[in-house]
This record gives structure tokens, C-alpha cells and sequence, in this order.
């Protein structure tokens, strides 16, 4: 079991966004992986009927988690960098779409007590339309209860949770 800011808690999935697309998953406590890490940013997912002619950014797959929410693809589609484009472009609605899909395939696999979604291209706003989505796309087939505590943001700004990570992690195999 993990404390994580005095709350206690057995499983989650951590999703980075930003550059790439990474995950790592902790179920009763253990991180899940054995040959290697998870490669979550990799899944497949069903494309949003407003995004069909976007091939993807993936280098290896095109289409794949990673290539169509990244960081560089705001660029690829919109010649933008993605802090330059408003929360109301519809960009926003479809990549929360996607990041929903991926929430859901954690939450039906490893049913984790919480997710949590990090790095450049979440904030808060953005996680808002994520929950609408995953509310919509996961139609009430299992309870995970309140989404505003379910999908989370880290509780370290700036990215901080990474270095906090791994102070905690040197700690435990200090402390074997």
C-alpha cells in the first residue's frame, strides 16, 4: 500500500503527456511490468469521426495513443504549438476523446483507485473535458465513483511529482 499525501491507496495508473505518451501502473501496491515497462502510449484506440484524416505522429504506428495526443501533434494538425491554441478549439475536444479511451482501458484492466494525468499538455480545464468524455464513452458500465476525484491532476505542481517519485522510490530501496 501507498501514501500518497496521507491518503491510502493500493492502485493507480499515472499517465504522463507531453513530448510522448507514458504510463506506469502500481496494483496492491507493485508496479506492473516484468520484461520491461508498460508501453500505454502505444495502445490502439477508436478515432474520433472529426480526426479520420490525421495519420498520426508515431513513428512506429502512426495512430497509435502517443501519435495522436502528444505534444508535436498540435503542431502536425495545427501548425500550432499546443499552448498557443484556446481550450474552445475543437483540437481540445478530440484529444480529450482519446485520453478518455485510454483512461477507460486502465480503468477496466486494473481497476485503479485513481488516475492520475501529468505533463505540458494537461491542465485542469483540459481534464474537465477528458471526464466528460470518459463519462460518456464508459456509460455507467462500472462505478468508479466521483470522477473529479477519480481523474486527477498531480497534487505537485509543475511536474514535480516525477523528482517526488523518485526520492520515494530511493528511500525504499534505501530503507532494504
Amino acid at each position: 500500500m501507498a501514501t500518497l499525501f496521507n491518503e491510502k491507496i493500493d492502485s493507480l495508473v499515472y499517465f504522463t503527456i507531453g513530448t510522448g505518451v507514458g504510463a506506469g501502473e502500481i496494483v496492491n501496491g507493485h508496479f506492473i511490468g516484468d520484461i520491461g515497462h508498460p508501453e500505454v502510449g502505444h495502445v490502439r484506440l477508436k478515432r474520433h469521426p472529426d480526426d479520420l484524416d490525421f495519420k498520426g505522429i508515431c513513428p512506429y504506428h502512426g495512430d497509435c495513443l502517443e501519435g495522436l495526443v502528444s505534444g508535436p501533434t498540435f503542431e502536425a494538425r495545427t501548425g500550432k504549438k499546443g499552448q498557443d491554441i484556446p481550450l474552445t478549439d475543437h483540437v481540445w475536444d478530440i484529444m480529450a476523446f482519446y485520453v478518455a479511451q485510454a483512461a477507460i482501458q486502465e480503468t477496466l484492466l486494473f481497476r485503479p483507485a485513481k488516475i492520475v494525468f501529468g505533463g505540458g499538455v494537461v491542465s485542469e480545464p483540459f481534464l474537465k473535458k477528458v471526464r466528460a468524455q470518459f463519462k460518456e464513452l464508459l456509460n455507467n458500465y462500472v462505478d468508479v465513483g466521483d470522477l473529479d476525484k477519480y481523474i486527477v491532476m498531480p497534487l505537485v505542481k509543475n511536474n514535480g511529482s516525477a523528482t517526488v517519485g523518485d526520492f520515494a522510490l530511493a528511500v525504499e530501496e534505501l530503507n532494504k
